[in-house]
């Protein structure tokens, strides 16, 4: 496969801070890009986590397999195959994971990374998105009613990319990580996680494609870069 670690995205995170939100492409798409990503679904229901050859809904109320034809408004995919991997890592803190990959790729600071991280987690603090409750309605209003659990002792994944910090608006700069547990009953939006023993793959990636909506409701929105907001929102 010749696009092994190239990023593909889908709308821009921009849009989701206006509201933009509506359709998007379908599951069945997501997962001929890549066998790693994360997004979320359409009216911003719940958090995205693609993993391996399944995409899942995780919702305040639970974790569902989506179907093919489920609607994807803004997502991040690639065929992950790691580069480097550290094992038996430990994690203090979510800033634990930066200091891991600058110290394996200290010159990829403008330029993204995946990663997958396996283990047994300490703790892992994650929000769940409720979903729209109007028509275009922003991603920092529904910021403030999120959902946010505690997890203690818990065994699973996290999926996250690094983005570069020129590149706010158009994605999270910096993390944007979604962790879902091995059994697949509990997971979401990554706030904050500890780990003693952790595997971290990841891989450098130099290829973007983006693909843009292509509806009248992606161009007609007033697209901008809400910082403070997207700092807000995303943890």
């Amino acid at each position: 496969m010749d696009n092994v670690n190239h990023l593909y995205q889908y709308s821009l995170l921009n849009a989701l801070m206006e509201g933009v939100c509506e359709a998007g492409i379908p599951v069945s798409k997501l997962l001929s890009k890549g066998n790693q990503g994360v997004g979320t679904f359409a009216r911003m229901n719940g958090e995205l986590v693609l993993l391996d050859d399944k995409v899942y809904q995780l919702q305040a109320g639970g974790i569902r397999e989506a179907s093919m034809d489920d609607q994807i408004p803004y997502a991040v995919a690639t065929h992950f195959s790691p580069t480097h991997t550290q094992e038996h890592q430990r994690l203090q803190s979510k800033q634990s994971i930066d200091q891991i990959l600058t110290s394996v790729a200290p010159q990829a600071a403008n330029l993204f990374v995946s990663y997958r991280i396996r283990g047994r987690f300490v703790s892992v603090t994650a929000r769940t998105i409720r979903g729209q409750q109007y028509r275009g309605q922003p991603l920092s209003e529904l910021g403030d009613n999120q959902s946010v659990n505690h997890y203690k002792d818990i065994e699973g994944t996290i999926v996250g990319f690094r983005t570069p910090a020129a590149w706010q608006g158009f994605s999270v700069a910096g993390h944007h990580l979604h962790f879902i547990s091995s059994d697949c009953t509990r997971g979401g939006h990554v706030l904050d996680v500890s780990a003693e023993d952790a595997s971290v793959g990841m891989a450098v990636a130099a290829n973007v494609h983006i693909e843009l909506p292509t509806s009248e409701e992606f161009s007609q929105a007033k697209l901008r870069v809400d910082d403070s907001g997207i700092k807000k929102v995303e943890g």
